[in-house]
């Protein structure tokens, strides 16, 4: 990767993680987390830090939540694969859910594109992997509540197996042309930006949506002989792309471990 590029993209990163904090910053600043008079829901520990009745106290957040890990597939590509024929993919997703409206996030999956003109034949396979985050904007109600409205970063990597490509040349003054371009295996990597939904609809089970800004990294490196299609990225010939997928995801939880002080919190706000 250039030199040029490779600043262009940790900008980009930059500029997104700064979106990301701020939206995050404000909204909690327009819920009145920061405000003086503040009435701190169940899920908060008010603690006082001078042993006074002095009206600005410090706001604890204890994260009552238990631990979560949601594994779903997505239904979009199921749906293009039945409704075209020259490329195809599967995509699934899991996060754990960490701390404070916070998930790690893994998505992968597989897919390929099989090109067939009259001037122009090759195929391409490749498996990729997503990794980032999610964040979720929703005040949690309580604790069961687990509907999320989330904004996000992922990392993507693509290796991309390009069969050997044959092609034709038409010429009608100097006449055809026809050659090959030999196999060769692709690494693709690119910067992703998310927002979307889920909702839990039945206990455990979720229905969700996201939408993608895709980047990809040094995209130039294969521009001429780019794959019509890359699976969890999307045509391999644009160098930003957009792209949405719909989730059905299953949850498992079990109980988060808290301090005795904690402990204390939450079964005073049930007393209330």
């Amino acid at each position: 990767m250039s030199t040029p590029s490779m600043y262009r993209y940790i900008y980009i990163l930059i500029f997104s993680v700064l979106i990301v904090c701020c939206a995050h910053t404000g909204y909690a600043q327009v819920n009145g987390n920061t405000v003086t008079g503040y009435t701190a829901p169940a899920d908060t520990l008010v603690v006082d830090t001078t042993g006074t009745t002095d009206s600005n106290k410090q706001i604890k957040k204890t994260d009552l939540a238990s631990h979560q890990l949601a594994i779903g597939i997505d239904i979009v590509n199921p749906i293009t694969n039945a409704l075209v024929s020259d490329h195809y993919g599967y995509e699934f997703e899991m996060d754990y859910y960490k701390h404070n409206e916070f998930y790690l996030v893994a998505e992968g999956g597989w897919g390929g594109s099989n090109v067939s003109y009259s001037d122009l034949k090759y195929t391409t396979t490749n498996p990729f992997l997503r990794l980032g985050f999610n964040k979720t904007m929703l005040v949690r109600d309580n604790p069961k509540d687990w509907d999320m409205m989330l904004i996000g970063l992922r990392l993507g990597y693509a290796h991309i197996n390009h069969s050997l490509t044959n092609y034709i040349i038409t010429d009608s003054t100097w006449g055809n042309t026809s050659g090959f371009i030999n196999s060769k295996p692709i690494d693709a990597v690119w910067l992703e930006v998310t927002g979307g939904m889920r909702v839990e609809f039945v206990k455990n089970f979720f229905a969700g949506w996201n939408i993608r800004g895709k980047f990809m990294m040094d995209g130039k490196s294969f521009a001429n002989d780019a794959p019509l299609f890359i699976a969890g990225y999307g045509k391999g010939d644009k160098n930003a792309v957009f792209d949405f997928n719909l989730y059905i995801s299953y949850a498992i939880r079990w109980d988060r471990k808290k301090s005795p002080a904690a402990a204390k919190s939450k079964n005073s706000a049930l007393q209330k």
